[in-house]
Formats: structure tokens, sequence, C-alpha cells
């Protein structure tokens, strides 16, 4: 083997012809040698993006034999059960699909565990960006863009699951006409535009068809690249350590580095989809049979994303308001509009609000390029949990039917114990998960100050017996000493006695107050400051781990405003 010591002509030609045109030499040597941190939990984004590339993909091979059609025809395939039986063009061409397209099942539930895996991952991604505070400046816009994100994912996965026409789409179809009916004022056009007359109308399929492929994913496209684009230009967030600031990114450089690793994730996230697609049935349309106002099905579940939805409906007492106390002039059924848009809009507002809320209670306006540890953070945290507690509750309760057959006991019983539980089951998160943090922050001082257990037992002279506790290790030290404390409002008044401007008032004062609970230093680290072992006061440079250690690349200097 010789060493290449000039560039191959075929390539040098290739890049001078470009780069005379587009003049992009020097734009892609800059951001081919861009550096991204390493850390496992980083890679949850990418099994969104992954998958979404799937979805893509597998979307527009189905698109080739799909009919969006509720015009009727009788069933004549390969499936015996269903001969002769009238159905919908959509359901017969999903069960053509299904037996007669080669590689067509194989696809379809490909598409359908992709479509779950991009949810369940955009979800898990949300949580490690909320949880170790990712969203704080410069990020906020691009953790809009994520909720935004979510949310056309939602109504993405809701138009795909009834395009089937099957018994079990159709009744998920069903819910959601009993919901858009109940909006007051507009929920009887919204309906007629949706469905193209009374229910279930003639043309829901073609349009939400038409919302399915077109509309929805070039939205989530452009947001998808907005959001990578502002990524890579406000460089990445990185997790405390050795040698890690917030004026540099320690890693790996994207080419080749990442983008080996970038490819082979992917192929490995493709294969995990390709054998669940195999090996583990998903959505079996041919055993529901064609969906007909007329018939219902038992124990029917929509996908584990709005099965939350599922769960507020079925556990909401029975209120309505009877507008001017009359019900000719019109109902107002509570107990479906609270909800179908209550759970949905605490959790999406909240998402969007909690950066500049939390902005607003520790005044905090610095730029954060170190991510934080949960644990640092109680009562962040602590939030976080009490919003997965909300959501499981709603999610286990959406099969409380299933929940009651399963444990034999009454469904009015499971229904009251959902009652219950929402409203208790966050309060003992937040206080579960807060004393968890505090005692996680007990056990980092201690480390700091006593070392590890090494799992040596001496005896001293005296007769004692102790364990040899061993020194943390330069990573680990730093990783626990990047600590800093929740930032909060100055003290109410200055020397004077008269309050801090931002603490006057009744506003300013609660203000004062949320501010004093909220940050501060709950457990201090003897010896600890936030700024000893990892530089966060100023330039660390290269760490003498080699060139692809620890990079501080000019346009990341330029995204700080510096």
């Amino acid at each position: 083997m010789t060493e290449l010591k000039t560039v191959p002509s075929r390539i040098s030609h290739s890049a001078g012809f470009l780069d005379a045109r587009l003049g992009g030499a020097s734009f892609l040597r800059r951001n081919m040698r861009k550096i991204f941190p390493d850390h496992w939990s980083f890679l949850i984004g990418e099994i969104a993006l992954y998958s979404f590339v799937i979805l893509l993909l597998t979307g527009t091979f189905l698109t080739f034999w799909f009919k969006p059609s509720m015009a009727h025809v009788a069933y004549d395939g390969p499936y015996g059960p269903l001969h002769g039986v009238m159905m919908s063009e959509a359901y017969a061409s999903s069960l053509e699909l299904s037996f007669e397209v080669r590689g067509g099942l194989l696809v379809r539930q490909m598409h359908h565990w992709a479509a779950l895996l991009f949810v369940a991952s955009m979800m898990a991604h949300m949580l490690r960006v909320f949880f170790t505070g990712a969203y704080r400046k410069p990020r906020e816009l691009n953790w809009i863009i994520g909720v935004l994100l979510l949310t056309l994912a939602l109504a993405e996965g809701l138009t795909g699951y009834s395009l089937p026409d099957d018994l079990l789409s159709g009744a998920g179809l069903r819910v959601t006409e009993g919901v858009v009916i109940s909006l007051p004022v507009i929920g009887t056009y919204l309906r007629f535009f949706i469905f193209g007359g009374e229910y279930p109308g003639d043309d829901v399929i073609a349009r939400f068809y038409s919302v399915h492929i077109l509309l929805i994913p070039a939205i989530l496209l452009a947001l998808v690249t907005a959001h990578l684009v502002l990524m890579w230009r406000q460089k990445h967030t990185q997790m405390d350590g050795k040698g890690k600031t917030n004026r540099n990114v320690v890693g790996a450089p994207f080419y080749p580095m990442f983008m080996a690793k970038a490819g082979a994730f992917f192929l490995f996230t493709l294969a995990v989809v390709v054998g669940l697609a195999t090996f583990a049935q998903i959505n079996p349309i041919w055993l529901y049979g064609p969906y007909t106002p007329a018939d219902i099905s038992a124990g029917s579940q929509p996908d584990f994303y709005l099965a939350f939805l599922e769960g507020a409906l079925r556990i909401m007492p029975a209120w309505e308001i009877n507008l001017f106390g009359t019900s000719e002039i019109g109902t107002v059924p509570l107990s479906v509009i609270i909800p179908a848009l209550l759970p949905l809009g605490i959790i999406l507002v909240g998402l969007i609000l909690y950066p500049f809320a939390e902005r607003w209670i520790t005044g905090d306006r610095r730029e954060h390029h170190i991510a934080e540890r949960p644990r640092n953070n109680p009562h962040r945290t602590s939030i976080g949990m009490s919003a997965i507690a909300f959501y499981g509750v709603l999610w286990l309760f959406g099969a409380n039917d299933e929940l009651s057959a399963f444990l034999h006991v009454s469904l009015n019983l499971t229904t009251y114990a959902g009652r219950v539980m929402i409203i208790t089951m966050p309060v003992l998160a937040y206080i579960v998960t807060y004393r968890m943090c505090l005692g996680l922050q007990r056990r980092d001082a201690d480390m700091i100050s006593h070392g590890v257990e090494s799992g040596v037992i001496k005896r001293l002279p005296s007769g004692e017996f102790i364990e040899v506790h061993a020194p943390l290790t330069e990573d680990a030290d730093a990783h626990i000493r990047g600590k800093e404390a929740v930032p909060q409002l100055p003290a109410g008044a200055n020397g004077e006695g008269v309050p801090a401007k931002a603490m006057r008032g009744l506003i300013g004062g609660l203000r004062g107050r949320m501010s004093t609970a909220y940050g501060g230093e709950k457990i201090p680290i003897n010896g600890a400051n936030g700024h000893n072992g990892n530089g966060h006061n100023g330039h660390n440079g290269h760490n003498g781990q080699g060139d692809h250690a620890a990079v501080t690349s000019g346009d990341d200097d330029h995204a700080l405003g510096r």
C-alpha cells in the first residue's frame, strides 16, 4: 500500500469546477471540520431524523398503490374471509398492498413502525433537551420549532392512521368527529369541511390523504431543515466535563468521524425498523374488516401517542353547559371539549412558554452551551416528571376497559381511580423527584469530600475497620464540579431598604418569591463553585488529546456574538 501524496485528478478537477462556479470550497472546508460532541443521549434526536427519512421513503412506495377513495367496491382479492364484502376503495387497496404487491406488507409495517419510532424518539429527544436545560438562550427558537414538529407529528399520525378505512381506524375517526362537532360555533362548519357533509361523508379519506402526503410532510420537512440549520449555526450543547466550556466544543469533526457514525447509526435504525416489520405484526387491518358507522369494536385502542387523549375522554365526568340556561339554544359538552383541548393545550403551551417563564423567574439572560445535569435543577426536573406522570395516567386509562377486563374489577372503579390519580400522581411525582434530586446532590457532595468506595477494608491500629475511599478520576471530578447554582433574582431590597425594581408590586413580589424558591444553591459542594476543574471561567483551548479532542471553530465564536 502506498501513501497518497496528491489529490486524484478526478476529484481535484471536479472540486475545482464547482468552486470556480459556486465558490463553495471555503464553506465546505469550514463546515466539514465542524466539531460535534459525543454523548449517547444526542443520538435520540438522530433516531427521530432517520425515522423521518424512512417514513418519506416508505410512504412514497405506498402512494403508488393506495387509492384514497371512499367509493364502494366488492372485494375479490385473495383474502378469503372478505370475499364479496362491500368496502371502500381505500380499504381494498390497503388489502391489495398487504397481500398482492410484492413487499407491500413489509413496507406497510415499516411505515407504521417508523411512525411510532418517529414520535417516540421526538418525545424522548424533547425530554432530554428539557431536563438538561438545552432550550435556554440562544436556543429558544429551536425549542419552539421542536414543539411545533411534535404537534405536526401527532396530526400526521392521526391522518395516516385513518387512511386504511378499516374498522379500527374508523372508530378513531368517529371519536375525531365527536370532538370536532362539540366545539362551540365552529364545530358544525369544521365537520362539514373535514367530511364533506354528514358523517362519514364521501371526502374524508381523500382530504386526509392530501394533508398526510403533501401539506404536513412539506411543513415538517421545512421545520426539520430550519431545526438543523439553527443547531448547526448555534453549535451543539455538550455535557459538562474536563476541558469543556461555554466557548468551545470537545468532540470529533463532522467529516469523517461524525459522518461515519451517522451513516452507521442510520443503517442500524433502518435495520431495527425492518426487523420489527418482519417479525412483529402491527395493524392487521384484514382482521378488523371495513369500517361502517353501524359497527363498533370492543377493546379498540389508538396508537400510543394519541392514547392520552383517549384517556382524558374516558375519565372526564359528564359535564355540560346549556347556553343561556336552555338546551334548545345550544349545549356545550364539557365532557368532550375539556379532554380534547385541555391536556394537549397544557402540555404544548407549557412547553413553548417554559423557557421564557424560567428566564422571567430566574432573571438569567446568559448564553448556555453546557448541558445541565437534571439533578442540579431539582424544580425543573420535578416539573418535567409531573408532566410525565400527567401524561402517563391519561395514557394508562385510555385502556380502562382493558384494565377492567384483565384485572376483573369494575369499569367504574377504574374510571374513578383515573380521576383521583390524574391529580395526585403529578403532585407525588413532583415531591419524590425533588427529594431524589437533593439526595443525588448530597451524594455528589459526599463523593467530592470523601471520594468513592473502593471495596478495600482497612484495619486501623486502634482495631477499627474502615473502607478505603479512592479519589475521583479527573473527568468525574470535573463533571461534578461543573455544577452551577440555579440563577435567581437579586435580594429584594437594596442598602436603603427599597425593593429592587423587578420586585415591586404584586407581580414583582410573586416573581421574587418564585425566584427564591426556584433558584439558588440547594446542596453546596465543598470546594466546588461551578468553575473549578473544567475552565468555565475562561478558555481551555486544546486539552492535549489530539486534533480531534477539543476544537473551537471560528463559526462557534461568531455564533456566540464574540
